[in-house]
């Protein structure tokens, strides 16, 4: 016999993979402050964060957000929002 205990129980269905919400980003911040301004183009400064991985993670944030208006680029090692 097992030497753990355990009990099993009866279910309907699985449940999803992916949880029901989305938990947020710690880079959405940048782009609604960006989305909030009047500004059409903007540095992002002070982050502490390499540009080229910066920028990558802005980008997923404007995808899962649909923000098709939002581009965002790396010139010189820094990171640019721009409203298209």
């Amino acid at each position: 016999m097992s030497d753990i205990s355990f009990n099993i129980q009866p279910v309907e269905e699985k449940p999803d993979k992916k949880p029901p919400h989305r938990t947020g980003s710690k880079y959405e911040p940048i782009i609604d402050a960006f989305m909030d301004s009047k500004h059409n183009l903007v540095r992002v400064e002070g982050t502490g964060i390499e540009a080229n991985y910066l920028s990558g993670q802005l980008k997923k944030v404007v995808a899962v957000n649909e923000l098709d208006s939002v581009q965002i680029s790396v010139r010189n090692k820094e990171v640019y929002l721009e409203k298209k």
